[in-house]
């Protein structure tokens, strides 16, 4: 078995919908995105599915609410109780993984610093009122915040946490289990940065886009889902890809 890491972006929140910047402000789903994230649960979680329970290993999740619950409506069906949550589910229902879930900084989001809660206009008008150029967050960070420096360093230390302790086995023949898959549940920016660094590439050279649990602001009635999946060329640990995944579109 080739491992896989899974990447999920939050779903959607009031700031999300106005294009503002969230990265230590800890907001809640609308209820619209809550909709959604049950959805997209229903149609890529279960074990005859994109996302199999049975072969997850380990969940990475942001320390923020948004991200959080995402994760429980995904429903994955985790024997322990959630890290945040006082017990676990109701007994009668199916455990699907023996996956642990960390809550970890390590994959919050961006630290956006002075630009917290503003929307690229914004920030656009800001920097042009103090005679600075554009903004690009992959060059220039974020003031007050965290540079691209800052977020590589942290990430790079995720990325050989997962192939040493997970992915690793899997390739030298000391994991027969089956299980070696992993998921993060986060946010945008980072996890996009996370999608770069994978293969190694630097920050400016991002050009992918993560939505927030789809673009169902943007679709009408319909939501597309976006969910990229991270695994191997040749079955060789040595050489990660990004395989991304078309769009899941689902009735709202």
């Amino acid at each position: 078995m080739t491992p896989r890491c899974f990447i999920i972006r939050h779903g959607e929140t009031e700031w999300s919908i106005n294009g503002r910047h969230t990265g230590t402000t800890d907001l809640a789903l609308t209820a619209n995105g809550e909709k959604r994230i049950k959805s997209t649960g229903k149609a890529l979680v279960g074990n005859d599915r994109l996302i199999a329970p049975r072969k997850l290993v380990h969940v990475y999740v942001s320390p923020r609410s948004r991200a959080q619950r995402t994760l429980e409506l995904l429903d994955l069906g985790c024997r322990e109780r959630l890290p945040w949550a006082e017990n676990r589910k109701p007994e009668h229902e199916p455990i699907r993984t023996e996956a642990k879930v960390e809550v970890t900084e390590a994959v919050r989001e961006w630290d956006y610093g002075d630009y917290e809660g503003l929307t690229s206009k914004q920030i656009r008008e800001i920097r042009a009122e103090k005679g600075e150029g554009p903004w690009d967050i992959w060059r220039d960070g974020c003031p007050g915040g965290e540079s691209p420096e800052d977020v590589i360093r942290r990430l790079d230390a995720v990325i050989a946490d997962i192939r040493q302790k997970y992915h690793g086995p899997c390739f030298d023949g000391s994991s027969s289990s089956g299980q070696g898959d992993v998921l993060i549940v986060a946010h945008g920016h980072i996890l996009r940065a996370f999608a770069m660094r994978w293969t190694g590439k630097p920050l400016t050279e991002t050009a992918l886009i993560l939505e927030a649990g789809g673009v169902g602001t943007l679709r009408g009635i319909l939501l597309t889902r976006n969910l990229n999946r991270f695994s191997y060329e040749h079955h060789k640990i040595e050489e990660p890809a990004v395989i991304l995944g078309g769009g899941f579109v689902v009735d709202n």
